[in-house]
């Protein structure tokens, strides 16, 4: 596609990453879970929704898997929509963002498109690429522990320096607060976005950050974090974060981070099954009763109820 247009930063805010529902033997896509995460996440106060991210397990998708989430997501929520590009090269990817937004039925604002190199022009050759594919915006995720790349936040932020058609910076390349801290400076037009499950969300905030652009079972609680930073600062945003991060922290242990949130949504009358595509790891049994706590001291929280 060519005639770029200029991008529109994303909003402030929680961008829900959506996970993808599978249920029965084959685990076939769920669209009836699917719609019911989509509406779900409107109502916990989500600022948009990034569909077939790393969370969404995009890459155990087929193409036309993937259509059919964007289609049902578009139609069931008013929320905008971010894109995930699972492919790291630069032909795969631009064709793969060509072939999916149009099953975004004019809902996509942006295409989320990770970091592949460290070498600045190729860096930018390939993401202003998979941006011509579509005339959407790009938001640029840096996440070294999916694409096997690191670049310095100095460095990222002077090769994004300027060009129009970012739309935002996901920085999930740990000490993530000092990532936001050096982009959120040296972009200051282009919103930067924690990630990370928002086990860092509190700090990242504090560098900078205009929210969070991740999954978690409870998003309702990123966005009281948010708004509470806003128009509070840290003190309210620490108090209000504070009952969630022991899930967070739970949440986020290698291998099996999906499989936790995905059955504590399903916990939660969400989706109808956890099941994770292989090679992803299901929840270990072992681990049910500590989830059940988690949950429970959450919910007694936000009912008001303290421990």
């Amino acid at each position: 596609m060519s005639g770029a247009v200029r991008s529109r930063a994303l909003e402030r805010g929680v961008w829900g990453v959506i996970p993808t529902p599978f249920a029965g033997p084959s685990d076939e896509l769920d669209e009836e879970s699917l719609a019911r995460l989509a509406s779900f996440y409107e109502a916990a106060g989500a600022t948009g929704l990034t569909v077939l991210g790393v969370f969404g397990e995009s890459a155990r998708l087929s193409m036309a898997e993937r259509r059919r989430v964007l289609d049902v997501v578009s139609r069931t929520s008013a929320l905008p929509l971010v894109i995930g590009i699972t492919a790291l090269a630069t032909a795969p990817g631009a064709e793969e963002a060509a072939a999916l937004a149009p099953a975004a039925n004019g809902r996509a604002v942006a295409v989320m498109v990770q970091v592949n190199t460290a070498d600045r022009e190729r860096m930018l050759a390939h993401l202003r690429r998979v941006h011509e594919a579509t005339g959407l915006s790009v938001v640029v995720q840096d996440y070294p522990e999916a694409s096997g790349v690191t670049v310095a936040a100095p460095a990222l932020a002077d090769a994004l320096a300027g060009e129009p058609w970012v739309a935002a910076v996901k920085a999930e390349s740990p000490p993530t607060a000092l990532a936001v801290a050096h982009l959120a400076e040296a972009l200051a037009e282009v919103p930067v976005f924690g990630g990370l499950g928002g086990i860092g969300l509190l700090d990242e905030l504090s560098a900078g950050a205009a929210g969070a652009m991740t999954g978690f079972s409870f998003p309702e609680g990123l966005a009281e974090c948010v708004a509470a930073h806003r128009e509070g600062g840290y003190e309210r945003a620490r108090a209000a974060i504070l009952p969630y991060l022991p899930l967070i922290n739970f949440e986020q242990q290698p291998r099996i981070g999906l499989a936790i949130r995905k059955e504590a949504f399903r916990r939660r009358g969400l989706i109808r099954e956890a099941s994770v595509r292989a090679p992803g790891i299901g929840m270990p049994e072992q681990l049910s009763a500590q989830l059940d706590r988690h949950m429970a001291a959450v919910s007694l929280e936000m009912n008001g109820v303290h421990a």
